[in-house]
């Protein structure tokens, strides 16, 4: 009988270990995004005909995101400036810093001074940061815990350099949700040279 008795409590204790690591790995994998290189939901797209020496790879009806059929370009002849607008949900706004480079640690540095936010970094890379801003909620002491309304955007921001010039590749400041980052994102990790 106790080793019945043993054997139950050992295997209770064994199934709760279990489970504990199985709620970890579950709060973690919340962060991750789809970045791999599968664009079957994604159509080329030129940028020469605006001055820049490219081609992205940009979302087409498929992805249900609201994408319309042809991409529109917002850009002032001789501007530094470009909006590339597919659909109501999603715009990559790209702007031409010259021979300026480190757009991305500047990025960083402007984050942190962004005291209200509390700020994840999802990729971390050189040229290219994907981050997560949430609004700080602090309030009354005695207020409960269900008051409030938690806020949260994802944001992209990259640098390429193209024929001697930096471009900056951003989503709008507003940020996006989760779903439509990760193919802002992947768009502008495709941004390619044409040669």
């Amino acid at each position: 009988m106790k080793r019945i008795n043993c054997f139950i409590s050992s295997s209770l204790i064994l199934l709760l270990l279990v489970f504990a690591g199985c709620k970890d790995s579950s709060e973690n994998a919340e962060e991750d995004l789809d970045m791999t290189d599968n664009y079957d939901a994604f159509q080329n797209f030129d940028l020469s005909p605006f001055d820049i020496k490219a081609s992205i790879k940009l979302p087409d009806e498929t992805a249900n995101i609201g994408a319309a059929m042809k991409p529109e370009v917002i850009h002032e002849e001789d501007g530094f400036k470009w909006d590339i607008i597919v659909g109501p949900n999603f715009t990559v706004h790209i702007e031409d810093w010259g021979a300026n480079k480190g757009l991305v640690a500047d990025k960083k540095k402007q984050n942190k001074e962004l005291a209200i936010y509390d700020i994840t970094y999802i990729v971390d890379e050189p040229n290219f940061i994907v981050y997560k801003l949430e609004l700080k909620v602090k309030g009354d002491k005695d207020a409960p815990k269900n008051v409030g309304v938690p806020h949260e955007s994802y944001h992209v921001f990259a640098e390429k350099e193209i024929d001697g010039i930096t471009y900056e590749y951003r989503s709008p400041d507003d940020g996006y949700e989760k779903v439509i980052i990760e193919l802002l994102a992947k768009s502008i990790r495709s941004v390619e040279v044409k040669k």
